[in-house]
């Protein structure tokens, strides 16, 4: 059990590059859409269109994700979680070649071909999940996914502002759109090499993958029918549907209302996330010690919904940044938690399976907020955080109506004595 727990250093770094690749499209993306200037879209067609364009390219991310996440979810049961994590993180490096190379040829099929390609076999995060799940007790389980949760909070710091810095020609001249591209595929590749040396398998028991392109739909379904996860991926559902509302098209709304330019938006996006990695890293911790995760989800959930429509109020930007800190808090309580719940309704042998299913709850979530935003921003600007904050709503009152908790088994010491509870 030592090797396996010197694990959580290479998976803290897995995510922790991966989130900094993630966090360094994120001023980046809107940007290159939305500017006439780039010319990777005809100079007059109009913003509503371009809105509604962009919602795709985001989109195509999760929607790909949407079909291979479960695959590789039960491929990492079978083969091992080194094996799957490596070759899902060479996906990740080759989408980030083909997004930059998407922008110098200023061709918008290379943009949506490098998401794709990303999204397939984009696994990372669950793979990483799974191998906490490995080497955590259900006692430690909520405080080892709020460490993981951490390095996403520190990825999403250090992401946006890099990327911001990184595109900005006043900076230094050759930096330009693409630049960061290079940059997280450098980090990629650092990553993969770090997975190869450092990373020590955490698969105990192996179990024979179930592989098929439909399995993402028919997870979905079964999702839905369990009856100890249905209310469970029903709340993930919801409340990944209201979070990325905001985060998917936060930036269109700075840029529209407040003229933010892209590094001003990855400086607010970096301060959301030194909030995140503050309340998953210094909150998150000794909380669950104290709490179970279902006791801290029914409050954190509730207080986001609250306090995201608190964004539409302020008329100078600078109020923006008063608000931003209780919608990390509320956000980093409730992912680390969310996952937790789902991986405490399974056994040790199904989880790679079930999150990877979760991830498939959390990938369709993720794809239907931009598509429906690019349409809705043409008419009001508003409309994605206000509809974000609804969505959240309606996965916390599932989560309160629905939810009856697993009993947990007292004394564990090893997820393998939880296979037969």
């Amino acid at each position: 059990m030592k090797k396996k727990k010197n694990s959580i250093l290479p998976l803290f770094l897995t995510v922790f590059i991966d989130l900094l690749g993630l966090g360094i499209v994120i001023p980046i993306l809107p940007m290159v859409l939305l500017d006439p200037s780039t010319g990777i879209l005809p100079m007059d067609m109009s913003f509503s269109t371009r809105s509604i364009i962009y919602g795709f390219l985001i989109a195509a991310y999760p929607i790909a994700q949407f079909f291979s996440a479960p695959i590789l979810g039960a491929l990492a049961d079978e083969k091992g979680r080194k094996k799957i994590l490596t070759l899902s993180l060479i996906g990740t490096l080759v989408g980030y070649l083909l997004f930059g190379l998407g922008i110098l040829q200023k061709n918008v099929y290379l943009l949506f071909l490098g998401r794709i390609l990303d999204g397939f076999t984009g696994g990372n995060i669950s793979i990483a999940q799974s191998s906490i799940a490995d080497i955590s007790t259900e006692k430690t389980k909520a405080k080892n996914f709020g460490l993981i949760g951490m390095a996403f909070g520190l990825g999403f710091v250090i992401g946006p502002y890099m990327g911001g810095k990184l595109s900005d020609p006043s900076i230094v001249s050759w930096f330009n759109y693409d630049t960061p591209f290079w940059f997280a595929a450098i980090l990629t590749f650092l990553n993969i090499i770090s997975v190869i040396f450092k990373f020590k398998e955490t698969l105990i028991t192996s179990r024979k993958a179930n592989i098929s392109f439909t399995i993402g739909a028919k997870n979905i379904k079964k999702a839905f029918s369990i009856p100890n996860l249905k209310s469970v991926f029903l709340t993930v559902f919801f409340l990944t549907i209201g979070f990325n509302f905001f985060t998917q098209f936060f930036q269109v709304f700075l840029i529209g209302k407040f003229s933010f330019n892209q590094s001003q938006v990855g400086n607010l996006f970096a301060y959301m996330g030194i909030w995140i990695a503050f309340a998953q890293g210094g909150f998150q911790r000794p909380l669950s010690k104290k709490y179970r995760p279902s006791q801290i989800l029914n409050y954190s959930a509730i207080l986001l919904a609250i306090v995201l429509p608190m964004l539409l109020l302020p008329t100078k930007s600078i109020w923006i940044y008063a608000i931003i800190p209780f919608i990390a808090i509320f956000q980093g309580l409730t992912q680390p938690n969310g996952t937790a719940i789902v991986s405490n309704q399974s056994d040790a042998s199904t989880q790679g399976e079930i999150l990877g299913v979760n991830q498939s709850v959390q990938s369709l979530a993720q794809a239907i907020p931009p598509i429906i935003a690019g349409f809705v921003t043409s008419i009001d600007l508003r409309l994605p955080i206000i509809l974000g904050s609804v969505s959240i709503l309606i996965g916390w009152l599932i989560f309160k109506v629905l939810y009856k908790e697993k009993p947990l088994p007292t004394n564990t010491e090893s997820n393998l004595d939880y296979i037969n509870d």
